[in-house]
C-alpha cells in the first residue's frame, strides 16, 4: 500500500513540475536570438566608442525594437563592402546600418517597415565658397562611401569624379588634406563631421539642402517573413511609445 501511495505522490509531483515548467519553456522557445550586422563607421548612426562598444542611434533603436518584439540581438561589426553578401551567405540574420530602402535592393532582400527618413547632402571645405550643389564641383573629385546612395548621386553628375572610400571618415580626412573637394553622405553623418567633430567644424560646411528623400529599413534575407513580422511589430511599438523621438534628441542633435 505504501509503495502505491509513493508512486501516486511521485506522479502527482511530476505533473505539477511539468505544468509549472511549461510556461517557462514556452517563453524560452519563443525568444529568438538574431545576429545583426552593422558597419560601425557611420556616426552618429552606428560607431565604436572609446570603450570599443558599438553604439549609435541605430543600435539603441534596434535594442528597443528587439525588446518590444521579444528578440535577443548579437551585433557583428561588418565592413560595408561585404555586408550584403554576408546576409545572403547566412553569416547573420539582419542588417541595421543606415540602409536606404531602394527598389533595386528590394529585389534581393526583404526590409522591415521604414524607421526614419533622411536625405543626402553635400559637405565642402569652407574655401569652396561658391559650391552649393554637386554640379558646382565639375572637374573636381567628390567622395562617398562605396556602394552608398551618396555615391550613386555623385555618379549622376557629369564632369564630377567620384572617389569611393571603404569608410566615410576616410573621405573627410582626404577633404581636410585637400585631396578632394566635397563629400556626399546622409544628413546625420554630415552634421556629425561638419558641425560637431572638433577637428573639422572650422574647416567644413554643409551647403544647400538635402537633395534626396530616403527611408532606412532593417534588411533581412529574402523570404524570412517571420523575422520581418517581428521587426515590424517592434517598430510599431517603439513608434507608439515615442522612443524614436527620445533617440533623435540623444543622437541627432
Amino acid at each position: 500500500m505504501n509503495i502505491i501511495r509513493r508512486a501516486l505522490t511521485l506522479i502527482a509531483l511530476v505533473g505539477i513540475c511539468s505544468v509549472s515548467a511549461a510556461p517557462q519553456q514556452a517563453a524560452a522557445a519563443g525568444k529568438r536570438t538574431i545576429a545583426v550586422a552593422t558597419d560601425a563607421t557611420w556616426p552618429p548612426m552606428e560607431m565604436v566608442d572609446a570603450n570599443k562598444k558599438i553604439v549609435g542611434f541605430d543600435i539603441d533603436l534596434m535594442n528597443a525594437i528587439a525588446k518590444e518584439a521579444g528578440l535577443t540581438v548579437e551585433y557583428k561589426n561588418t565592413a560595408w563592402d561585404g555586408i550584403f553578401a554576408g546576409l545572403t551567405g547566412g553569416r547573420y540574420d539582419a542588417i541595421i546600418s543606415s540602409v536606404t530602402i531602394t527598389d533595386e535592393r528590394k529585389k534581393q532582400y526583404d526590409f522591415s517597415d521604414p524607421y526614419i527618413q533622411i536625405g543626402q547632402i553635400l559637405v565642402v571645405p569652407k574655401t569652396e565658397a561658391r559650391a552649393a550643389k554637386i554640379a558646382d564641383l565639375k572637374g573636381k573629385k567628390v567622395g562617398a562611401q562605396i556602394g552608398t546612395t551618396g555615391a550613386f548621386e555623385i555618379k549622376k553628375v557629369q564632369g564630377v569624379e567620384l572617389k569611393n572610400y571603404d569608410e566615410i571618415g576616410l573621405a573627410f580626412e582626404d577633404m581636410a588634406a585637400g585631396r578632394i573637394s566635397g563629400v556626399v553622405c546622409d544628413e546625420p553623418t554630415a552634421a556629425h563631421y561638419a558641425l560637431q567633430k572638433a577637428e573639422y567644424k572650422n574647416k567644413f560646411k554643409i551647403v544647400g539642402k538635402s537633395f534626396t528623400s530616403e527611408a532606412y529599413g532593417i534588411v533581412v534575407k529574402k523570404g524570412d517573413k517571420e523575422l520581418v513580422a517581428l521587426l515590424n511589430k517592434g517598430i510599431k511599438a517603439v513608434q507608439a511609445k515615442k522612443i524614436e523621438d527620445q533617440l533623435r534628441k540623444k543622437w541627432l542633435r
